[in-house]
């Protein structure tokens, strides 16, 4: 895509599946020990893959990717913020930052040319799903609440990915930091899931409030 002046203005009126919640989620932000903040990161590129890892189109797509993750929760990470989570033996999710929608498709159409003749699918996702990130001292005791998955660090280190539900929506959780969790529900359950999480984090607001009424 040429980012001719007709194409910027589209661009600059994207509206992403959780943007009327954005003031929701600044205002719930709790700072401190019991901290918490939730934030949609908006518009990030993603390309559904159904490949062999070890077949020769694979490996051809994993040399574009940084190589695809052969582990239940592995997430792989490649060129310009390019990170591959694992979603089943022959299935994978590629997520690369938003680039103003310059690409335009380009990596899927990438991927999907490294497939060959190869059995394999390489297919756009970017407006299927959206990007919420929670952080903060308090983020796995909010996912706690109503995610069906064990959260513990024993069982859930930093860097896994998993499919799991969340306020019995079906999303993809991704453990980047110490405290600091991607979630990826489809964009129909952003509000849903949204406010859920903003429900969650109403106790810890709480328990950094010392004032009297």
């Amino acid at each position: 895509m040429v980012n001719t002046a007709a194409n910027t203005n589209v661009q600059a009126q994207r509206r992403s599946p959780a943007a009327h919640l954005w003031t929701d989620f600044d205002t719930a932000t709790v700072a401190g020990e019991h901290g918490v903040a939730l934030r949609e990161i908006p518009f990030q590129r993603m390309v559904g893959i159904r490949v062999d890892p070890l077949s020769g189109a694979g490996q051809r797509i994993g040399a574009l990717t940084g190589g695809l993750p052969i582990t239940a929760g592995q997430v792989t990470a490649g060129p310009g913020g390019v990170h591959t989570l694992w979603l089943g033996p022959d299935e994978f999710l590629t997520i690369a930052p938003d680039d103003g929608g310059a690409d335009d498709g380009g990596l899927a159409t990438s991927l999907a040319a490294a497939l060959g003749d190869e059995a394999g699918q390489a297919i756009e996702l970017s407006s299927n799903r959206t990007t919420l990130e929670l952080t903060g001292p308090s983020a796995r005791a909010v996912l706690e609440k109503s995610c069906a998955a064990d959260l513990h660090p024993r069982s859930f280190p930093t860097g896994t990915a998993i499919t799991t539900e969340i306020g019995k929506i079906p999303t993809i959780l991704w453990k980047t930091g110490e405290e600091a969790f991607l979630i990826f529900p489809r964009a129909s359950f952003a509000d849903y899931l949204g406010r859920w999480l903003l429900d969650g984090m109403r106790e810890f607001a709480a328990a950094t409030d010392t004032s009297w009424h």
